[in-house]
């Protein structure tokens, strides 16, 4: 854990810790729009499920507005020609959220368990990787990348599938490293992302 964090503390001081920031601040000016807005970041993430978040930032810049009123098949067909893997599904997924979408209470103390629950095709990465980018600093985004990065350093073992017991307990190593420093475990992400991979998404 030592050599992860004196890269991170690394980053703090250079100009990747300026980008990093001013997308955690565009993540709480999101959280501040309006609940179509939010809406669609809810979209983005359901698609980047099973996906990437490249090929999903690209849909979600692409369909706009449509996530709001499109018709399932409209969505699907659309879908289809922006080269998402499972068009259906995802489609049938942003239908039904519309309507649960409202169900939810983005100031319920369990918002996580709470979208977990009501959105169909959101797990805990995906409600988790929604609430950071609307604003929620305190929930850790768990894909393949960050677990290879904390099994690679010997600090989890690999779990042969990621149920919600093993999500808390690898969200509860990174807890202790975004405590040592000084970091959200949202903005956590983006600092390990980028120690992973080169990049910084959303």
């Amino acid at each position: 854990m030592k050599e992860i964090i004196f890269k991170i503390e690394q980053l703090k001081v250079s100009s990747i810790s300026k980008i990093i920031s001013q997308r955690m601040k565009e993540f709480g000016d999101l959280g501040a729009k309006s609940n179509e807005e939010i809406f669609k970041e809810l979209c983005f993430c359901l698609l980047t499920a099973n996906f990437n978040a490249r090929g999903g930032i690209k849909i979600q810049k692409e369909i706009g507005d449509g996530f709001l009123h499109l018709s399932e098949k409209q969505l699907s067909k659309l879908l289809t020609r922006l080269g998402h893997r499972f068009p259906n599904s995802r489609a049938k997924f942003i239908i039904e959220a519309r309507e649960n979408f409202k169900k939810i209470n983005l100031k319920d103390e369990n918002i996580r368990e709470s979208l977990v629950k009501n959105i169909k095709g959101l797990g805990m990465k995906e409600a988790s990787h929604f609430l950071r980018n609307i604003g929620f600093s305190n929930y850790a985004i768990i894909d393949f990348h960050i677990i290879d990065f904390l099994v690679r350093n010997g600090l989890t073992e690999k779990p042969k599938t990621l149920t919600e017991k093993k999500y808390l307990e690898i969200e509860s190593v990174l807890e202790k490293i975004a405590e040592k420093t000084n970091l959200g475990l949202g903005e956590l992400d983006l600092y390990l992302w980028h120690l992973e991979t080169g990049k910084i998404l959303k």
